[in-house]
């Protein structure tokens, strides 16, 4: 089922999210829906509180033919490379808008996966992106937050021109 984004500047786009205590069908379920949702935006990326679920829950796809998404509870950063990678983010929570924004262009990411596993997983590329966005999504980070303040203020009068 595909849900609905939440519009910015909704107070749970900058609330962290609670911990997801187990993996139920029930998170199973919301998995499945973000999926959805995320595909038909399309983006590489999704998390909980995007869409007003309110737990650390995020999936990740930036596969050429899609279909293989990481579904990530409890995502955080073990290792991030040194080196950059900048890449042109959005948010659906904000559409229209997007900022060139510099990352790490790798991390090891630790998580509980679907079989309610720790799990450690190498992101590369626009892999590493995604997955650093959503885990931004659910520490109540945006991308634009990344931004000087003159950049950042630039890009929400923008949004709310469009709006």
């Amino acid at each position: 089922m595909i849900r609905r984004c939440l519009p910015w500047p909704d107070a749970r786009l900058r609330t962290p999210a609670p911990p997801v205590e187990a993996i139920t069908d029930e998170i199973r379920a919301i998995w499945t829906d973000m999926i959805d949702t995320m595909e038909a935006m399309p983006g590489v990326g999704l998390a909980a509180p995007q869409i007003g679920v309110m737990l650390r829950l995020a999936v990740v796809d930036a596969s050429e033919g899609r279909g293989q998404a990481v579904r990530m509870a409890n995502p955080e950063v073990l290792h991030a490379s040194v080196q950059l990678r900048p890449h042109e983010e959005a948010s659906p929570n904000l559409p229209g808008v997007s900022a060139l924004i510099e990352r790490p262009r790798a991390v090891t990411v630790r998580f509980l996966n679907e079989a309610g596993e720790v799990e450690e997983k190498d992101f590369v590329g626009l892999w590493a992106t995604s997955a650093q966005h959503q885990i931004d999504h659910l520490n109540g980070r945006m991308y634009f937050d990344r931004l000087g303040k003159v950049k950042r203020d630039m890009l929400l009068r923008k949004a709310r021109k469009m709006g």
